[in-house]
């Protein structure tokens, strides 16, 4: 089942004040992108945060800590429960912890130059 578009906006409004977050679409489905870094995976309506050391500490301030696959043979996220959506503060750190933990995307090498086509 795919994600419905206003969860993701709620999701993005809730982490407005974050940085630069925005979603792109994936299979159905969202990434969530703050500064670049993709920090999450909306996957059938549940909000799945990329595990890191710092983002398990803030859990455990708030949550007791839930991990599941957001999608077959994934490696399992951390499962944020939809109670805590409404925890703005909450989130946005989790957001940003996370966000400063990863690390920049590597950047995509040019593309080949094509080949001139041959004449006959």
């Amino acid at each position: 089942m795919a994600s419905q578009q206003g969860t993701v906006d709620f999701l993005l409004d809730q982490l407005a004040g974050v940085g630069s977050v925005n979603a792109k679409k994936m299979f159905g489905e969202y990434g969530l992108y703050c500064d670049g870094k993709m920090f999450a995976i909306v996957a059938d309506d549940q909000l799945f945060i990329k595990p890191t050391d710092a983002g398990r500490a803030w859990i455990s301030t708030m949550s007791t800590l839930q991990e599941a696959p957001p999608y077959p043979q994934a490696k399992p996220y951390f499962l944020i429960d939809g109670g805590l959506w409404d925890e703005r503060e909450w989130l946005s750190q989790l957001a940003r912890r996370t966000a400063d933990a990863l690390p920049l995307p590597k950047p995509k090498p040019p593309p080949k130059p094509k080949k001139p086509a041959s004449s006959s």
